[in-house]
Formats: structure tokens, C-alpha cells, sequence
């Protein structure tokens, strides 16, 4: 069955900077494009950021643009997010998402499976 693990979350400080991962099993990864999202406490989830099966396109909010990257290993069957020049209100609960195609990366309407999230609070 479709499984998809994130890791490397945890605190951090104002400016600092994290690195998460999904470990994705079950399917063949190399088809499908991948996305992040995220949900703040109170608040309902939100797009992130979405890549390619291939990687050879990437997406972000605006919210994260120039700040955080997406990358995939399809070797590994990983998808990470490079979390750079954090900010408080990107404390959340960041999920990765296996999307239904292969070339469509935006948003949360494609997606079919979801891991179960890993927690990030930007805090001093």
C-alpha cells in the first residue's frame, strides 16, 4: 500500500533553517508529481509547494517563494523541502502528498494520498 513518511522536523529559530523529507513506498514514485503542504494550528491546510515527477518543474506559494526549494531523488523515492530564512508563521504541521499525475504540482485537489506530517515551530 501507498505510504509516505516525513522527517526532519522540529524547532528552529527566527532565520534558521530546516530540511524535511518524505520517504514514499508502495507506488512508483518516478510517475507521480509530489507536493507540500502545510497546516497552522487554528487554520486550514495550505499549498506549499509541488515538483514534477521528473523534477523538472517546481512550484511555491508566494508565502515560501525564495525562501524554501523542493527537491526529489527519485533513486531514493524522496521528496525534501529546504526550509531557509524561517519565519513564526511557518510553525505548522507539514504533510507531503502523492499527486494522481505526473505533471501537475499545484495545489491540494489532485492529491490522493497523504503522509502523516511532521511538526515545525519557528520560535525563539
Amino acid at each position: 500500500q501507498v505510504q509516505l513518511v516525513e522527517s526532519g522536523g522540529g524547532l528552529a529559530q527566527p532565520g534558521g533553517s530546516l530540511r524535511l523529507s518524505c520517504a514514499a513506498s508502495g507506488f512508483t514514485f518516478s510517475n507521480y508529481a509530489m507536493i507540500w503542504a502545510r497546516q497552522a494550528p487554528g487554520k486550514g491546510l495550505e499549498w506549499v509547494s509541488g515538483i514534477y515527477s521528473d523534477g523538472s518543474d517546481t512550484y511555491y506559494a508566494d508565502s515560501v517563494k525564495g525562501r524554501f526549494t523542493i527537491s526529489r531523488d527519485n533513486a531514493k523515492n524522496t521528496v525534501y523541502l529546504q526550509m531557509n530564512s524561517l519565519k513564526p508563521e511557518d510553525t505548522a504541521l507539514y504533510f507531503c502528498g502523492k499527486d494522481q499525475y505526473s505533471d501537475y504540482a499545484i495545489g491540494l485537489d489532485a492529491i490522493d494520498y497523504w503522509g502523516q506530517g511532521t511538526q515545525v515551530t519557528v520560535s525563539s
